[in-house]
């Protein structure tokens, strides 16, 4: 392995004239000794790790990006490998002192003629999927419901072919927490929107037990309490004698929407009607240079077609949150970053933890340092339009363009959390690698390295690693990843998740007490 490294052309990629530091591209990385133009290496440096570009002292900023994403703990020589253990993490931007609307981006031109097949609904969105959810009020439930959803799938969808799947919408909440608590506004409202996600087509059913604490007809504030209970089930009914029965009740309800779902069809909207969740996991230091500008330039892409795309992950944009607010479209939509960003280190300072918990093992393995430099990374994925609105978790969008919806950065609850705010497609950009899917809107994969893509060559959808190499630029990249949305979005193409069904359970976020 060292003699093939050897073998080929040093490789590194420097981000901005600032930089003092370069990551290394070559497979394998480089052996110590390595001449990297007049740099000669004193470590071996691993792929995707950054290696000095001017001798450090002491104390001496790390810069990446263009901005300080450390201090260096000890004297670093020229060509010396750079990990999480040699910096001292920079104080976050302080939020008071932060420009609101100040570089507000010129609206780029506006990009006409692309279309996607998308399932239009009766409030006016369009589905990329045609899904049945049953949603539950409560966990207790959630066995009855898998079980239920198993006999759907082999009884009945054969039956109704233009609906695509049956998805259980299983949670953790609904009883024993504090209902009440005024954070507990989070999952309500995310239960809530998760039901009115245009994949769902408005067929909203309710399975509930009948003790909860949340009502099953709170999930759909929308309809007067009469008509809410026409849409839920309860397993308590004394109408119900037996397990039997029960699976028999929501059977019978469930057909009733899959005959309503099964007359929608696909027709062609404009692109303007895609709503996009942007999101990264298993990231490694080339997601900032790769797959997350390529994604950035494909976002751009979408809002000048009139569409809507949503980035999140709080911890991955606080302490990059300064580049931010001045792309916000009003101070309105600045002050509402702040508060987001405000409400979450409150958040976690009550847990007595900080960013300094992100990122994680896999981050780190893949050359990322510390949080400063994954939220660097991170926001590459916004493009460079304005910023339209800002959703505290669990709301539901209601602008168009370039969207922040608030969420934790785990994975799995962002995702929940991007489907309750109304995404029904997600592009999710990974240099370690995952196997994440979702039941409720395709999922597109997108490798930030060739060495992955190819290893994965069944779970990841698009490789972005040949802009890397230099073989293909962001803008090009960005192209061909907008081009795939497009087929994506009108079941052209299916994700490799969707190919082998690997779907993650759903992971509502819930600061409340739980009692």
């Amino acid at each position: 392995m060292n003699q093939q490294v050897a073998m080929e052309a040093p490789r590194s990629i420097r981000l901005n004239p600032s930089d003092n530091v370069a990551i290394v591209v070559n497979s394998g990385g480089l052996p110590a000794g390595t001449q990297m133009g007049d740099i000669t290496l004193i470590d071996h440096v691993p792929q995707a790790h950054k290696v000095t570009l001017a001798d450090i002292p002491e104390g001496g900023a790390i810069t990446r990006y263009g901005e300080v994403i450390g201090y260096a703990i000890k004297a670093l020589p020229r060509g010396s490998w750079v990990n999480e253990l040699l910096l001292e993490l920079p104080t976050p931007p302080e939020l008071a002192s932060l420009p609101l609307a100040t570089k507000v981006p010129a609206d780029l031109p506006a990009l006409e003629g692309y279309t996607f097949e998308g399932y239009r609904n009766a409030d006016g969105t369009v589905g990329t999927r045609n899904v049945l959810g049953i949603s539950t009020s409560v966990h207790c439930v959630a066995g009855v419901v898998d079980h239920a959803v198993r006999i759907i799938k082999e009884r009945l969808l054969p039956k109704y072919p233009n609906v695509d799947d049956v998805v259980g919408l299983n949670h953790l909440y609904g009883c024993g927490v504090a209902i009440n608590a005024p954070e507990a506004v989070v999952p309500i409202r995310t239960l809530q929107n998760l039901a009115r996600n245009p994949n769902f087509g408005g067929e909203i059913l309710v399975v509930g037990l009948g003790c909860e604490k949340l009502r099953p007809e709170t999930l759909m504030p929308e309809l007067p309490s009469d008509l809410a209970m026409r849409n839920v089930l309860s397993l308590q009914d004394e109408g119900f004698t037996g397990f039997q029965a029960m699976i028999d009740g929501i059977l019978a309800m469930a057909e009733e929407r899959l005959e309503q779902l099964n007359r929608r069809t696909r027709e062609t909207v404009p692109a303007s009607e895609l709503v996009v969740g942007l999101q990264c996991g298993g990231s490694d230091a080339f997601s900032g240079v790769t797959a997350n500008p390529a994604l950035g330039y494909a976002a751009d892409l979408i809002v000048r077609a009139g569409g809507t795309v949503m980035f999140s992950e709080v911890t991955e944009v606080r302490d990059a949150v300064h580049l931010l607010t001045p792309r916000c479209a009003d101070e309105e939509t600045g002050r509402a970053m702040l508060r987001e960003m405000k409400w979450y280190d409150d958040y976690l300072a009550q847990g007595r933890t900080d960013r300094s918990a992100n990122p994680s093992p896999g981050n780190k393995k893949g050359g990322l340092s510390n949080i400063v430099e994954k939220a660097l990374g991170s926001i590459a994925k916004s493009g460079s339009s304005k910023i339209s609105q800002v959703l505290a978790p669990g709301e539901r969008v209601t602008k168009k363009g370039l969207i922040f919806a608030a969420t934790p950065a785990s994975d799995f609850v962002c995702g929940t959390q991007q489907l309750a705010s109304g995404m029904t497609l997600q592009v999710f950009t990974t240099g370690r690698g995952t196997p994440y899917g979702l039941a409720a809107a395709p999922v597109i994969k997108v490798a930030t390295r060739t060495d992955l893509a190819k290893r994965w060559h069944d779970l990841m959808d698009f490789d972005a690693g040949p802009v890397a190499t230099g073989e293909a630029t962001i803008e090009e990249v960005g192209q061909q990843l907008f081009e795939l949305i497009l087929d994506v979005a009108s079941g052209r193409k299916k994700p490799w998740s969707d190919v082998w069904g690997i779907h993650n359970a759903l992971a509502v976020f819930n600061p409340a007490p739980v009692t």
